[in-house]
Formats: structure tokens, sequence, C-alpha cells
């Protein structure tokens, strides 16, 4: 492969003139410039990127870390943070994980050895602990309420949606109240269960474990979890559901089913989708395209930063 001296002995040029004409420099002659771009153009010279990228320090690449690229959550997050790395010239390093640890570790393995310049971790599985070990080798940023002056993060408050969501449902009557995740584990589902619990407590409600249902994710969860109410001697008789997809998959199922929505069973989505306006499910609006976007400007910046975004009840026909 042709390198830069050979390509100063080709254009009868020093290297340092070869290099300006590489990098644009303006202060080059037209004779120069024209004689170096034939000894390019003939020995069909390649620039060496790993050798910018060593000069400079910077990849213009930045992980980003998510369970799964088809969950629309996730696919929305990642939406807004490929608008700003586009328009601010960084390509996208992904890294699905479906939340094993060895994964992750993969990804800050590449920011330790340099292969990126930082890491945006939508949804984890790894330790805080582990994470904050890696901050010395580039910025991390993370989309959770993690009040931290180490680490940026953008989230929303989900014990406050949880309360809110659940307090709307106890005025408009329901007291059998159970609610979809996509997992038991991880930041989020704790304040959700903490929030379910208080809320419990505050009016003096039985708690049914059976009421709280996991692995939902997808559209055909919905028939999931129809089946599984089904199976109970006191089903809930509102359901707060954790993604809008699955919310839309509980609608059609009840349908099939000549289940009533909202008399038999009231459904609140989460993330407010498409689907969710075009089925006239009441959802939770959370502007995750806006948040992917601050993602981003948060892991291409020197300060630390910690954004919460509100939401907002979009009231429908499911409830």
């Amino acid at each position: 492969m042709t390198n830069i001296k050979e390509l100063a002995k080709m254009a009868g040029v020093s290297v340092t003139t070869v290099s300006r004409v590489l990098n644009n420099h303006p202060y080059v002659s037209i004779e120069k410039r024209k004689a170096v771009l034939e000894a390019i153009e003939k020995s069909n010279y390649q620039k060496n990127i790993n050798a910018v990228h060593l000069s400079t320090g910077r990849t213009q690449l930045i992980g980003v870390v998510l369970p799964f690229s088809d969950h629309p959550y996730f696919a929305l997050l990642l939406k807004g943070i490929a608008k700003k790395a586009l328009e601010n010239n960084y390509k996208l390093v992904l890294f699905q994980t479906e939340y094993l640890e060895s994964r992750e570790l993969e990804a800050l393995q590449m920011l330790k050895q340099k292969q990126i310049d930082s890491l945006i971790i939508c949804s984890r599985a790894c330790d805080l602990s582990v994470i904050e070990e890696h901050l010395l080798f580039g910025p991390i940023v993370l989309c959770e309420n993690i009040k931290s002056e180490k680490i940026s993060t953008t989230f929303v408050n989900h014990y406050k949606i949880f309360q809110e969501a659940l307090e709307y449902l106890y005025q408009k009557g329901h007291r059998e109240i159970g609610y979809c995740i996509g997992r038991l584990t991880g930041t989020s589902s704790y304040k959700r269960e903490r929030a379910y619990r208080d809320f419990l407590e505050k009016y003096g409600l039985p708690y049914h474990s059976e009421y709280i249902m996991d692995k939902c994710l997808y559209f055909e969860d919905g028939e999931k979890v129809i089946n599984q109410i089904k199976q109970m001697d006191t089903p809930p008789t509102a359901l707060l559901v954790t993604n809008d997809q699955v919310a839309a998959g509980i609608v059609i199922c009840c349908q099939k089913q000549h289940i009533s929505i909202p008399d038999e069973i009231s459904i609140i989505g989460f993330d407010n989708e498409p689907i969710a306006k075009m089925m006239n499910i009441t959802s939770i609006e959370i502007p995750l395209v806006e948040m992917g976007m601050n993602l981003f400007l948060q892991a291409v910046s020197s300060d630390i930063s910690n954004k919460e975004w509100s939401v907002k009840l979009m009231e429908r026909e499911t409830v």
C-alpha cells in the first residue's frame, strides 16, 4: 500500500506538501497540488483512517447500548440519537445486548480501547459501579433517573408517572389495577413497583402479585396478557401497559374475545405511539425522539448534566 513518503517521491514534492494536500490545507501552489493529486490517483492511495484517529484522538464514533433494536421505545430513542449524529457528522456503533452484561462490557471495553469516543446506554444490566469505573476512558450517558455529578443523564420520572396514572384510574373508580412491564428488574421497574406499592398502601388496597405481568414487549404479548387475566379469580379492571404495542395487542385480543373496553377493562399505554393514536388508546406521551437528541448532545459535551423530561396523559377511549 502506498504511503505518504512514496506519494511525495512520485509527485516530486516534500512529505509536508503531501500532508497539506491530503488535509485540504490552503497554502499549496496549484502546480504542486496537481502533482500530488495525480500521484494519488495513479497509486490509488487511501488515507489511513486509524492513523488519522490516532493523531486527532477522535473516531467520530459514538456507541449506543440498547437491549432491543426493534422495541418501539428504544427505536424512538435511537431515532433521536441518529438524527443528531447525522447533523454533527458522527456515526453510531450499536450494541444490542438483550440485557446480557457480557455485551454491555464489550461496549465499555471499546470505550476503554478508544475505539469509540463516548457511550450512550439506553437501558443497562450492569451495576452502576461498573459503569463508573469506565468514566476515565470517555463520556458515558445514561437514560435513567440517577442524579449524578459524574454521569450525564436524560430521563423521565417513572415513579411520578406511575403514581399519576394510578391516581387517574382510581378517580375513574378502579380498585383492582394491574400493570404490564418488559422486565421485573432494572431501575425504572423498581421505581414503578415502589409507586404501585405506595399507591396500594395509600388507599388500603390488597396486593395481588399476579396483577404484575412481566416480559410484555411486543404486540403479540397482548394476547398472553388477556389469557393470564382470564385465569384469575378476581381479574383487574384496569391495566397500565408500559408499551403501546402491547396495549394495542390487548385491545385487539379483547375485540376478538368480545371483552368490552373500557366497560370490562380499561387500558393506559405508554409512549403515545402512532398506533395508540390510530386505535384511540389512552396513553402517556413520552418525548422519546427529543430525549434521544439530548442523549447525543450530552455524549459529545464535556459538561455533566441531568435533564428530566415531562410527560402528558393523552385521554382517549380506553378508560
